[in-house]
């Protein structure tokens, strides 16, 4: 398996949760070596249905492993970590 080059956010417009989710998540980028990507949720129905309730969330490319908010830097460092290394 090739190894992510994104960190995908789940997000849609309005949403001030999501900014302190990339707060989180920007130092982490290159550690890691990825790019942020956001995703708007009401472009996709089955994006839509999984994470209208539950965004910001943060992933690697498969909608059913992400990091779901709240989480710290520290935590979604270890969810990489376990996913990258």
């Amino acid at each position: 398996m090739n190894r992510p080059s994104e960190l995908i956010l789940y997000t849609t417009l309005g949403c001030t949760l999501c900014e302190k989710a990339k707060l989180e998540a920007w130092p982490l980028l290159k550690q890691y070596g990825l790019q942020l990507r956001e995703v708007d949720i009401a472009d996709n129905d089955d994006l839509f249905e999984r994470f209208r309730l539950t965004i910001p969330v943060v992933g690697l490319g498969n909608p059913g492993d992400v990091c779901a908010w709240p989480f710290s830097q520290a935590q979604l460092d270890a969810w990489l970590s376990q996913r990258l290394s």
